[in-house]
């Protein structure tokens, strides 16, 4: 797709502008028809200084094509198909690498970064005998077991998920590592070129490599870890979750072992995975949003059922009440009100107060 084409240039300012998340950005096509649609009543709206302009959209595509990046868009026939059964898959996905990597079978490999030697050794030795059965594997790049998974599988398909943008690589300490990925493998990101990893990113960071996947593994995860936000990403979409059982004395191995108690599959070696996710059998496009097979054909869009917003609207007064209120009263999905109060506010009908607030304009 070139970076001057206005479908794309459309999705690029929609999916940039202020407010506007990858749920709020679905709901906005789905309800106008297309993103040009949807940036066009957003321009005739209250909230058109939010919109992203175009020479800031033209600026991104262009330091994206000068620095040898690919940008796929949902909906489009390059856009990985298991990502797009997620309810908030990324509007933009910019790529550097081998793409045909989409169409394996994979599996993602995260844990500790202060992982030990045993995981280490674990983790390099399963994400091998994967590879020997034709499972790519996708990590984050992170410290510990994320870059042994990604060594161990340089030969037979490895997939990196960057928080920041592709041209970015964190941490420093895995440039080298960076590097190899590209040239056999391939470096995945939604953020633009450019873009400094945060704290806020890598959440965002993990649904991607779960929403690319069959399954996740997870190898040494502590109680509280970035690994079990993955793990509960991909519980929410549907995926194989494993976990590798560990001593009840180490900390590294508290998530994991709860993981296992609250249902995980329990693997001792890849075979343990093998079985699991059936390599013989391509999988099919798989909306996890309704629990059923899709019959929307592979690359197109995966939607839920749209929420009322009238629903909301009539929920709400002049006078600010919370949004945990307003998600109890409302019965929905705390996600499906937050995409739903953003709309409202887009249009101009409530008004965002501090505290996560919200009034109706009357």
């Amino acid at each position: 797709m070139s970076i001057t084409d206005p479908q794309l240039l459309a999705q690029v300012r929609l999916a940039r502008s202020t407010s506007i998340g990858p749920v709020t950005f679905h709901k906005l096509v789905e309800k106008h028809g297309s993103a040009a649609n949807a940036l066009e009543a957003l321009l005739d709206g209250p909230n058109a200084k939010k919109v992203c302009t175009v020479q800031a959209a033209q600026r991104e595509l262009e330091n994206a094509a000068s620095s040898g990046m690919n940008v796929t868009t949902f909906g489009s026939e390059t856009y990985p198909f298991r990502l797009s059964a997620i309810p908030d898959a990324p509007p933009l996905l910019y790529y550097k690498g081998d793409a045909g990597l989409f169409d394996k079978q994979l599996c993602a490999i995260v844990g500790a970064r202060n992982a030990s030697g045993a995981g280490l050794k674990l983790t390099g030795a399963i994400a091998s005998d994967l590879g020997k059965q034709n499972v790519g594997i996708v990590s984050g790049l992170a410290r510990g077991i994320d870059t042994a998974a990604h060594h161990a599988s340089l030969t037979s398909g490895t997939i990196a998920c960057l928080a920041g943008g592709l041209d970015v690589v964190y941490p420093q300490e895995n440039r080298d590592l960076y590097r190899s990925i590209l040239e056999n493998g391939l470096v995945v990101s939604e953020m633009p070129p450019g873009a400094k990893p945060q704290a806020r990113h890598f959440p965002r960071r993990n649904r991607i490599i779960s929403g690319l996947s069959d399954g996740v593994l997870i190898i040494e995860a502590a109680a509280r870890s970035g690994s079990l936000i993955t793990a509960r990403y991909a519980a929410e979409q549907g995926r194989d979750l494993f976990a590798v059982p560990g001593s009840p004395l180490d900390p590294r191995s508290a998530g994991g072992n709860q993981l296992l108690k609250d249902g995980a599959i329990l693997v001792r070696n890849a075979d343990d995975i093998i079985h699991e996710l059936a390599v013989s059998a391509p999988r099919k496009a798989v909306s996890h949003i309704s629990g059923h097979e899709s019959k929307t054909p592979v690359g197109e869009k995966v939607m839920a059922p749209p929420q009322p917003v009238g629903k909301l609207l009539s929920l709400l007064n002049p006078s600010p009440i919370h949004i945990d209120e307003i998600v109890a009263l409302s019965g929905m999905a705390a996600q499906s009100v937050v995409a739903e109060l953003q709309l409202l506010e887009l249009d101009g009908k409530i008004a965002r107060h501090s505290g996560g607030r919200f009034s109706r304009i009357e």
